[in-house]
Formats: C-alpha cells, structure tokens, sequence
C-alpha cells in the first residue's frame, strides 16, 4: 500500500538541501539524465529560495554533479504564459554568473535545467520534453561536429553537449500509468505516494525520508499549512479560469444577439418585436437601428 508523502516542491525548500539527502536528487537525476549523477554541493543563487512563504510558487536547487555540470531544478505550481522565457532566462544567467571576468569561453559551464510544472504549459501530447542545441545543415541536414581537439578541449563528444540542456516535466499530461523507473518519479510528483512496487533510484530514501509521519508537530503543523494554501490557491486559479470563461461565453451570446437584432430591424420589425426575440433593451435597439 502507497504511503502518503511529502510533496517535493516542500522536501526541495527543506529535506533535499541537507546533504544527507543528496541521495534522493541523485536518484531522480540519474533516472532522467540516464547516467550516474553524483550531487557534490548545492550553490547559492538569486532564486534559492528556503521560505514556504516567499513570494512565486516556485523552487529552486542549484547543485553541482561530480562532472562540474551545474543542474537546476525548479518546481512550478501557478500558471505563468511566459515560463519557458524564464527557463531561459534561468539558464542564461547562470552561465554568465558562473564565468569569471576575463575566463575563458571553454570554461562556461555545462548547464542542466529541470523544470517541474503543475500546470499546462505549451501544447503537447507528452509529459517529459528535452531540448537541446544542435546545428544542422540549412543544404546537407546533417548536424555540426566536434572536432578532435574541440572534443579533447570540452570534454564531450556531440556539439549539444556544450550547451544548456532542459528537461520539462508536465505532470498533468502524466496519466498515471507507470512504464519504467522515470515514470516511477513521475507519478510521485504528482501524487505525493510511492508504490509498493515502485524500483526506481533513490526511491527507497524517498519512502524512508519524505515520510509525513517522520514530521515533528511543528513541521506538521508548517506543512499542513503550505498544502491548504496550494489548495486555496488552485482554487482561485480556476474561479478565475471559469469566469475568464463564462465573460467570452456573454460576450458571444451579446455579439450573436446583435447580429440577429441587426436582421431583423433590416426586416422592418419593429423595437419592440426585435427585443422580444433578442432580450436586448429598445433603447439599445434603437441605437442599432440609427446606425443601420
């Protein structure tokens, strides 16, 4: 049986940055990225943000992997039009935060960033996205490479390994239904719940650490806190979607009712006759009828 857990957006603000959980971001790293990620550190940044009461839901963990790779993860839960701008953003300053003045450009560092939303986010039928940059041949269509001395220089064999990678995670587009170990994180991030089953890297820290019931009373009570106001928030998210809704439904009802009122007149009906059949006041009728 699923025991219920801490919600990761909560465990990243306070469990995850003690080192004795790194264990838990390496596991879930390693499933995504498909390789051996060891955490050596988090680094400080504008957006490390500890309070569950800062401003945005958002969070963010910066660490370093054990390659030099510098890796972001933030967690979104309110809409945002324009996020993908801010993942680019994120990466762009973090790249140019980490070289020093007068380095050089072979030592920008790699960076990765993770991003995981609780909302739709652009238009698509999957739950996990990578992007990458790769250059490609406006006559051949076949993708730039490095060099020898380029590869032996940056330490990697592709040209998209030099640059900033994302990996977007849409966990309302996941369906529940759980085909390998990166699906296993999936469904946690969404549920909160590790099952029985469940094999994945770094689960069993998750089932062991980010147990509710390893809470102190006054974490509890904090936590209990922080989830009502997601709740209430989310609620307020969509009030606000279904009455964005319904004013576009009055305002095609409206534009409809004009159109039907504008024939009508032209048949000659009298006001009275056209606000029967459209609801709309004689008064406004007879505006419509002087600009006809």
């Amino acid at each position: 049986m699923a025991k219920k857990l801490v919600r990761f957006d909560w465990a990243a603000k306070k469990m995850l940055r003690d080192k004795k959980n790194f264990g838990i971001l390496e596991g879930f790293l390693s499933e995504l990225l498909k390789d051996d990620i060891h955490i050596e550190g988090l680094l400080e940044s504008e957006g490390n943000q500890e309070e569950e009461t800062d401003k945005f839901n958002r969070v963010d963990l910066y660490a370093e992997n054990s390659k030099g790779e510098h890796i972001i993860i933030e967690i979104q839960n309110s809409r945002e039009l324009d996020y993908l701008m801010r993942m680019l953003f994120g990466t762009s300053k973090a790249v140019a935060d980490n070289l020093k003045i007068g380095a050089k450009y072979r030592e920008v560092k790699k960076i990765i960033a993770v991003s995981i939303v609780y909302f739709d986010l652009g238009q698509g039928d999957d739950y996990v996205y990578v992007g990458q940059t790769r250059f490609k041949g406006m006559h051949t269509n076949t993708e730039l490479q490095l060099t020898p001395a380029q590869k032996k220089m940056f330490k990697k064999t592709a040209v998209y390994q030099t640059y900033p990678e994302y990996y977007l995670i849409r966990t309302t587009k996941f369906t529940d239904i759980v085909n390998d170990t990166l699906d296993e994180w999936v469904y946690f991030f969404k549920n909160s719940e590790v099952l029985d089953e469940f094999r994945a890297k770094g689960m069993e820290e998750v089932r062991e650490k980010l147990n509710v019931m390893n809470m102190d009373e006054e974490e509890r009570r904090r936590y209990d806190k922080y989830i009502e106001r997601l709740s209430a928030e989310a609620s307020y998210a969509e009030t606000l979607q279904i009455e964005a809704e319904e004013r576009v439904r009055e305002d095609e009802r409206k534009k409809r009712n004009i159109e039907i009122a504008t024939n009508l007149i032209k048949m000659n009906f009298s006001n009275e006759q056209v606000a029967q059949a459209t609801g709309i006041a004689v008064e406004e009728i007879e505006k419509l009828r002087m600009n006809i």
